[in-house]
């Protein structure tokens, strides 16, 4: 008996000890494999092609996994029924100066924008100090990846000031030498915005010269071009030879055809002339936001000649009675080097005062300048003048001149791509950092999604996702952005298809949209259900000419 006894208790022994590491693992808690992994999605890899139903791993900000994917995230992300994206790239963004004060750029964000391009007005420091700059938004730390161009107009400005006058060959020479430096600090590329002065100022042989700079450096020539009225297919034709022969790609921002009677006409002519420079090898393209209205400075309505000297020399310019004559004529039968975006608009009556910055005019925003003047019992363009004179900023205004239908031509073209013309608001539900209240800021990407794709059926979901992701990433040089591919770097947009909508109006301009759950920057989470993280995991974007020390 005690013999069997033994034996069972030798058996037993036996048994747990073989037992003993099953309940050991089985004890243990799992170690994540994974950082993040999204489950269930319908995956949009970013290059056009159909979703896909699959997981979606991420280890050290990059995608690590696409598939199906075994191993445990520290978090999941149920992503069951809904679309998983990758991030999306604002092409003409305006948040230089703002991310210097809050990195958070929350509106961008919150509409899927996970990188941004800025400097159509060029970077908020001179050119030896856009190291220093870089560095200061890497210490303070962005929540966006954040790549910029450098203006034309700063390094004009530097050497002649607000003179309209051509340069000088010495001149010429110090201005190249100055974009040279920019480049070599990783800007992308030289802007113009040549409807602005000083900017208006410089001559195609100038712009020509100058782009011959940048595009050693690998950089491309981004413009807010000369019309976009009447004078839009000449204005492409002129940027379109700057790049031709300055030897580098061209970018032609907020593409539109701001003219009544050439509404659905000129914008399929502007196509015409691009896919002709493209198809004799030009590398050209163009972005647009999404929006019938434009939105800048007030002081666009006065001839550019008025802006020679600076600021206070058109303050005493618009005082004299005698001027102001002139410059009205000059509003109705045009003047050299000047956009008219009176007649772009269709008159006063679809200029709309925004921003008067100056207490006692505010109570006027939101009124067109026709009304305004009708209370004032002045003429609208004395209106113009005087509110730009009061201002103790840039005074701004809503520009109502394009077409839906040129719109949707536009984005019919398989090169145009998705730009803001806005920048990040410092605070969430606040005008943007140009101080502008347009919906463009808070709904642009969301809404070529919902109306778009789902209510006007201009663009199937696939496309309208490349036209955000790897489209702009293959044209901007980004590297490993722009597609869910296994090694790059992991910006992700998860969103409700049936849900995302745009709710920013001209009248409520500053909603951010419904139907976007999370948006991942490199990896990390900085929206979630809605809401912002308050993790800053952005990265600077540099350009080709990059020179490290």
């Amino acid at each position: 008996m005690k013999i069997f006894r033994k034996s069972i208790i030798l058996s037993l022994a036996l048994i747990a000890s073989l037992l003993s590491p099953v309940a050991g693992v089985l004890g243990q808690t799992t170690a994540a494999e994974y950082d993040v992994v999204i489950r269930n999605g319908r995956v949009l890899d970013g290059a056009g092609n159909p979703w896909i139903l699959a997981d979606v791993a991420i280890k050290d900000g990059k995608f690590a996994r696409v598939g199906k994917v075994a191993g445990k995230g520290a978090r999941e992300i149920d992503a069951t029924g809904r679309y998983v994206s990758p991030g999306w790239i604002d092409v003409m963004d305006q948040s230089g100066s703002v991310l210097r004060r809050n990195g958070l750029a929350e509106n961008k964000l919150l509409m899927g924008v996970t990188t941004a391009i800025g400097g159509e007005g060029g970077t908020p420091v001179p050119a030896d100090k856009i190291g220093e700059y870089f560095t200061e938004l890497e210490t303070k730390g962005i929540s966006i990846n954040f790549g910029t161009y450098f203006s034309e107009t700063q390094a004009r400005a530097a050497i002649l000031g607000t003179s309209a006058k051509a340069p000088t060959p010495d001149e010429l020479a110090k201005m190249k030498s100055i974009m040279e430096t920019a480049m070599k600090a990783g800007a992308m590329g030289m802007t113009t915005a040549l409807i602005y002065p000083p900017s208006s100022y410089a001559t195609t042989d100038e712009l020509i010269e100058m782009a011959k700079v940048a595009g050693r450096y690998g950089g491309i020539y981004a413009s807010h071009i000369r019309g976009e009225g009447k004078e839009l297919v000449q204005s492409v034709e002129e940027a379109i030879t700057i790049g031709e022969k300055g030897g580098l790609p061209v970018e032609i921002f907020h593409l539109k055809a701001a003219y009544q009677p050439g509404w659905g006409k000129l914008m399929g002519e502007a196509g015409d002339a691009i896919d002709r420079a493209r198809a004799r090898g030009v590398d050209v393209a163009a972005d647009l936001y999404l929006y019938t209205a434009g939105g800048t400075g007030l002081e666009a309505t006065i001839p550019s000649w008025a802006f020679e000297g600076g600021s206070q020399k058109l303050l005493e310019r618009l005082k004299d009675p005698a001027t102001r004559a002139r410059l009205k004529n000059e509003q109705k039968t045009g003047s050299p080097g000047w956009w008219n975006i009176i007649e772009a608009s269709g008159g006063w009556d679809n200029i709309i005062l925004a921003g008067a910055r100056n207490p006692e005019n505010k109570r006027f925003e939101g009124k067109s300048l026709s009304q305004i003047a009708k209370e004032w019992n002045k003429e609208p363009a004395d209106a113009a003048f005087d509110l730009v004179a009061a201002g103790s900023g840039r005074v701004v205004a809503i520009y109502h001149m394009m077409s839906e239908q040129d719109i949707e031509t536009a984005l019919r073209f398989p090169w145009t791509s998705i730009g803001s013309d806005a920048g990040a608001s410092e605070k969430v539900g606040d005008i943007d950092a140009i101080g502008l209240a347009h919906p463009r800021a808070y709904g642009n990407h969301a809404r070529l999604i919902a109306r778009y794709v789902r209510e006007r059926k201009v663009l199937t979901l696939e496309e309208a996702i490349r036209k955000m992701t790897s489209w702009p990433a293959t044209r901007m040089r980004l590297a490993f952005r722009g597609t869910i591919k296994e090694g790059n770097w992991a910006d992700v947009v998860i969103f409700d298809y049936d849900k995302i909508q745009d709710r920013s109006t001209y009248e409520s301009p500053l909603l951010s949209p419904v139907g976007i759950d999370h948006v991942l920057v490199n990896g990390q989470i900085v929206i979630e259900n809605g809401k912002h993280t308050g993790a800053r995991p952005g990265k600077i974007l540099y350009g080709p000419g990059k020179q490290w020390q």
